[in-house]
């Protein structure tokens, strides 16, 4: 007989049964760049996506991720938008002054923070520690900077000089510029970097002329030069790693 307080059988199955709930659902895949960045993280996005995503919204007849990718398009590349200011922004379709003044202070506070003091005694022991430090500083500018980092006496970075700013062709650079913070604050070495504008990290051959001049200026004060890198958006290249030091 049966117990009268047991409820009947179902159409999912009887008591005591499991009873089949279907394969669960997938979380469905993000529907934009927000969501992305949330789902995945912020390097899974393209930077036409973190463009949109700091624009926040476009207007009619702009959506906001055509409106990204013509000012990268604009610009050229992510380096050299770095270096655009709120006016320049605003003249690309779409944006307008609101969201040019939205993305020039985020550039803004990427600036900054490229600029921020080398860490206090990063040691350099080749090229490409040097580019890995200075690449963010130097790759996207638009005239030539020359950087005199002074070492000590286990090739550690104690402080860094901006010896000459140039023009687009080249910077001028006189070795007693270079060698009078050397002096003055007694390094024990130093190693020069500057960048190309043009994106080629190619030594021209006044970098070779002013590379000799400064080892030789280095062997006569005792401050030995040890390396020169050229740093640019296509790469770097290190004197010493290429036996032309």
């Amino acid at each position: 007989m049966s117990d009268p307080a047991s409820p009947p059988p179902s159409a999912a199955g009887r008591v005591g049964e499991p009873v089949s709930l279907g394969r669960s659902a997938r979380p469905a895949a993000p529907s934009g760049p927000r969501e992305k960045l949330l789902f995945a993280g912020e390097r899974a996005l393209s930077e036409e996506e973190l463009l949109a995503l700091v624009l926040g919204s476009g207007i009619a007849g702009h959506p906001v991720r055509e409106v990204a990718r013509a000012l990268l398009r604009d610009a050229g590349d992510v380096a050299r938008l770095l270096a655009r200011s709120a006016r320049e922004l605003s003249a690309v379709r779409g944006v307008g002054p609101a969201r040019a003044a939205r993305l020039a202070a985020a550039l803004e506070l990427a600036r900054r923070a490229l600029s921020a003091p080398t860490p206090p005694r990063a040691c350099v022991r080749s090229g490409a520690e040097v580019d890995r430090i200075y690449r963010a500083r130097l790759a996207a500018l638009e005239r030539e900077c020359f950087l005199v980092l002074l070492l000590d006496a286990r090739h550690r970075i104690f402080r860094e000089e901006v010896v000459v700013e140039g023009t687009l062709v080249a910077a001028p650079v006189d070795a007693r510029e270079v060698f009078l913070p050397a002096v003055r604050w007694r390094a024990a070495a130093i190693l020069v970097a500057h960048n190309h504008p043009s994106g080629d990290p190619r030594p021209s051959p006044s970098d070779h002329e002013v590379t000799r001049r400064l080892q030789r200026a280095g062997e006569l004060l005792g401050i030995p030069l040890v390396d020169h890198v050229v740093i640019a958006r296509e790469g770097y290249v290190s004197f010493l790693e290429n036996g032309w030091l």
